[in-house]
């Protein structure tokens, strides 16, 4: 049997927040952004990962690459777990693991073209390429992903924010990686640009055989992308399944409210669709709730959520809930 691509492994991720009015012997308040995600995904799957804002998706990315420091194993294919390497030995996995961000615009170097951009990565990790060789492959890759090869050597602010991402992406696969990070790629762009991109990431996986995680705060960006689909909330995994399953039958509290807000295209349908209302704000990740995190919110809690947390699994099903699959009403 073949083994994962990647295997997330109880991943923490926690932040001391130092306060101005601490005293000096006070010790610092500690935020769990993420809290004991686990996750293994395959080779040439899509997990999509989606939550509100704050709930700690983009931290369990950056926790994934080395960006953050975290606990946990993350276990590569090779058996290596990531977390326990030095800069110098996680150089080897990086050009393996490429990340696109969520600003397309920002996360471009505004001094530099676009040829230099998408070649940087070349630079670092094929240091051995002559410059023609690396000209001919940003042409290349550029070309791919539906840029024209002679707006090489023109700034990102010459482009829109649907182009400035296929750069993005661009700059991601011109190393040749095996996981692509997709961090809210398409948040900042219209919808009818945020269909381009989506249908040129699906182009991409089907015809590189890309394993992509496709971070999204919204249900409806991922669901024909994904093979699996994991929910979080205040860093922890509320529920995992397959797309089909999860979107046929969410069991969650969470989830079933995430899916009552997804817009429906046809308006009849839309008026009379019932919307499960999530009662008070998200709590601060620095004072989590006891028991179940979500049960502050949950139209379902009762007395066992404050002390027990839940996690069920049913073929292949994570939920953690106790009344999982019980259906919320409106």
């Amino acid at each position: 049997m073949s083994r994962p691509l990647i295997e997330a492994r109880d991943v923490r991720v926690t932040f001391d927040i130092h306060r101005p009015s601490d005293l000096p012997w006070t010790p610092p308040a500690q935020l769990h952004a993420v809290n004991g995600v686990s996750f293994t995904l395959e080779p040439g799957q899509t997990l999509g990962i989606v939550g509100e804002s704050g709930c700690g998706k983009s931290t369990l990315a950056r926790a994934l690459i080395r960006m953050l420091p975290a606990s946990g194993q993350v276990i590569w294919q090779d058996g290596t777990d990531l977390l326990t390497l030095s800069p110098r030995q996680m150089l080897k996995y990086r050009s393996e693991i490429q990340m696109i961000f969520q600003d397309p615009l920002a996360s471009l170097n505004p001094r530099m073209t676009v040829g230099d951009i998408i070649a940087e990565p070349l630079r670092t990790h094929r240091p051995g390429m002559s410059a023609k060789e690396r000209k001919d492959k940003v042409r290349a890759v550029m070309e791919r992903v539906g840029l024209l090869p002679n707006q090489i050597n023109r700034y990102p602010h010459e482009f829109s924010g649907g182009q400035c991402q296929r750069i993005g992406i661009a700059r991601a696969l011109v190393v040749e990686p095996k996981l692509l990070i997709c961090d809210e790629p398409v948040s900042a762009l219209d919808v009818s640009i945020q269909a381009q991109v989506i249908g040129l990431l699906e182009e991409l996986r089907r015809d590189l055989g890309l394993t992509i995680i496709f971070i999204a705060h919204d249900l409806s960006v991922v669901k024909h992308l994904s093979d699996e689909v994991m929910v979080l909330y205040l860093g922890r995994m509320m529920e995992k399944a397959s797309s089909d399953e999860l979107f046929a039958e969410p069991r969650h509290p969470y989830t079933q409210a995430l899916l009552s807000a997804v817009p429906i295209p046809d308006p009849k349908i839309e008026k009379t669709k019932q919307v499960i209302p999530l009662e008070g704000d998200l709590p601060s990740p620095m004072a989590p709730p006891k028991g179940c995190v979500f049960r502050t919110r949950c139209p379902k809690a009762q007395a066992i959520c404050e002390t027990v947390p839940a996690d069920h699994l049913t073929g292949g099903h994570h939920t953690a809930c106790h009344f999982a699959g019980e259906t919320v009403s409106a």
